[in-house]
């Protein structure tokens, strides 16, 4: 953008007054040195030395406490937490059953735990994307396996288990999950868990990895069990490509710090070549591929040789933590069951209320005794220990803002139940009445949701999440509320 005249000029005038001043200070301070060095040249010794240490050490001392205050503090870490016992999960799982919560979902994991211990075989998972042949590779690891395989993605629908001797002699379960990044991503689930629950695990990806594949492997190192990176396919590379494939591979394991060995192999197959005869003829033909598992099996074979009682411990914790995970999202089913409920019951009462209050300052009354009941009865249900002052200040929002949504609300309410057939069976304050229930509605919601994300109750991110949940679907609620009213008023007038 360009300047005035006037405008450049007075900052030309600035820019030198500026440069006068640095120049009358610089000068200044050369001086007040000059004098202060001719000054200690006179003194004995000790004392220049001792004003030069004395100088050296403020002026470091200065420089130390800018830099530290200059510098951006580190983030806190958070603290450890212990790995998960079976003795607590356990315990876990018998409160929240004792509660209420469908626990099966996370005991069929405990059992499943207890099946493969009793059994004592190893289980290995093949886990990778859609079509980067995981069944093929079993089928060549386990001749006779009846693994299926196509050339259309995601033909794995759900786990198979193979069984397959070790050279040394022991036993491994082979699990073909099945393959992740398929659309939708129904099946993605199912394939994390299955690896969870196994000793070991293969990665089978083509060659260079893909992000997806990446964030996969890295996914599966957290788990810190035993894990093999598997290139299939490798008849399709030539020898210098192939080395140039895995060396790529390796390198990027190492800047990631995933500790996985790389091995090639190829599941077999058939591949159609042209030949041609001598009179210049070309004939096609499907030519049958011999498997290469060599390396594949070796490197199987060293992980099993290792720790078999860190395998377990590995296996167990894993799964600890899976069931754990199952556990935690049927208790968030559970509350958020248990939240609506309280939230409908208690707006339902709210509307009650508004209905048949007719004395004056008599519904403020109300309204502070249904909120403080349904703060505090969700901020138990979701363990969140409440202050007086939070409810007190949940409540003042809640009258604020039922004088300033009021008038919207009962126009949207008297808008929805125009055509409404019961309505004339209801008293005349019944869209003042529905107009209340929707609003505790919001407020039991916003408090539901934000203890849910936060795991605490702010007055900020409830009064956010009321506005949002305001006028969500706010004519259905309403015609649901009022044919609530008039049912329950018809059953009381019969």
């Amino acid at each position: 953008m360009a300047l005035k005249p006037a405008v450049r000029w007075a900052l030309a005038g600035v820019a030198v007054l500026a440069l006068l001043l640095l120049l009358v200070l610089s000068l200044a301070l050369t001086d007040l040195l000059l004098r202060v060095w001719q000054r200690l040249a006179q003194t004995p010794p000790w004392v220049f030395y001792t004003w030069l240490g004395v100088f050296l050490a403020l002026s470091g001392g200065g420089v130390w406490l800018i830099v530290r205050l200059l510098r951006a503090p580190p983030a806190p870490t958070a603290p450890e937490t212990p790995p998960l016992t079976e003795a607590e999960l356990g315990a876990r799982l018998e409160q929240a059953a004792g509660r209420g919560v469908d626990v099966e979902t996370a005991r069929a994991e405990l059992a499943e735990l207890g099946r493969r211990r009793a059994a004592g075989t190893l289980y290995v998972a093949l886990f990778g994307e859609v079509s980067v042949g995981k069944s093929s590779l079993i089928r060549a690891l386990v001749p006779g396996a009846e693994a299926e395989v196509g050339v259309e993605a995601g033909v794995t629908r759900a786990v198979r288990h193979y069984r397959w001797r070790a050279p040394q002699g022991d036993e491994l379960v082979l699990t073909d999950v099945p393959g992740t990044g398929e659309v939708g991503g129904e099946l993605d689930a199912l394939a994390r868990e299955e690896a969870q629950r196994a000793q070991l695990v293969v990665y089978v990806a083509e060659g260079d990895l893909t992000h997806s594949e990446h964030q996969a492997l890295s996914a599966l190192a957290a788990l810190h069990k035993p894990l093999i990176l598997a290139l299939n396919k490798q008849d399709r590379y030539r020898a210098q490509e192939l080395e140039a494939v895995v060396g790529r591979v390796r390198e990027r394991l190492r800047a990631a710090a995933l500790p996985a060995p790389v091995v090639t192999v190829s599941a077999g197959g058939q591949r159609e070549v042209i030949r041609e005869l001598p009179d210049g003829t070309e004939i096609h033909e499907t030519r049958a591929l011999a498997p290469q598992v060599d390396g594949l099996r070796k490197a199987l074979t060293r992980a099993v040789e290792g720790d078999a009682a860190l395998l377990e411990r590995l296996r167990d914790g894993a799964i600890f933590a899976l069931a754990a995970h199952k556990l935690e999202q049927a208790e968030l089913g559970w509350r958020r069951e248990q939240a609506e409920t309280l939230v409908r019951q208690t707006s339902r009462k709210a509307a009650l209320a508004a209905l048949a209050t007719v004395a004056p300052g008599a519904d403020v009354l109300v309204q502070g005794y249904l909120g403080t009941a349904l703060v505090r009865g969700l901020c138990e249900l979701y363990g969140v220990p409440v202050q007086e002052i939070d409810v007190e200040q949940l409540l003042k929002l809640l009258q604020t803002r039922l004088g300033r949504v009021t008038p919207l609300v009962l126009s949207v309410v008297g808008n929805g139940l125009k055509a409404f057939p019961g309505l004339g069976t209801v008293v005349g304050g019944a869209v003042q009445a529905v107009a209340y229930g929707l609003i505790f509605d919001a407020l039991g919601r916003a408090v539901a949701r934000t203890l849910e994300q936060r795991g605490t109750l702010t007055q900020g991110a409830v009064e956010q999440s009321f506005k949002e949940v305001l006028g969500e679907n706010l004519e259905t609620r309403a015609r649901a509320l009022a044919a609530w009213l008039v049912e329950t008023r018809g059953r009381r007038g019969a």
